[in-house]
């Protein structure tokens, strides 16, 4: 994971957390970059990288779970799909 983006753009205020809702940022064409934690829902995983391959967005798994990832976002909740 491009760890180092990720931490300028929650600086910026720039990260959409959840699923549905980075599913809508992509399709508006507002999305660099998708992190999907390690124990995404398989059914939300292949939707994104399916809409991912047809709009041409970067997908990025990370190693760390949504409890991670929601930690290292400094979110109080648990984060499986981000965008920015």
């Amino acid at each position: 994971m491009s760890l180092e983006n990720l931490k300028k753009a929650l600086k910026e205020g720039k990260v959409v957390f959840g699923t549905e809702r980075t599913l809508k940022m992509m399709k508006d064409g507002k999305v660099k970059e998708v992190v999907i934690c390690s124990n995404c829902k398989e059914a939300a995983e292949k939707e994104i990288m399916h809409d991912a391959d047809v709009l041409g967005i970067k997908v990025v798994k990370a190693k760390e779970n949504n409890e991670e990832l929601g930690i290292l976002c400094k979110k109080p909740f648990s984060i499986s799909v981000l965008c920015y």
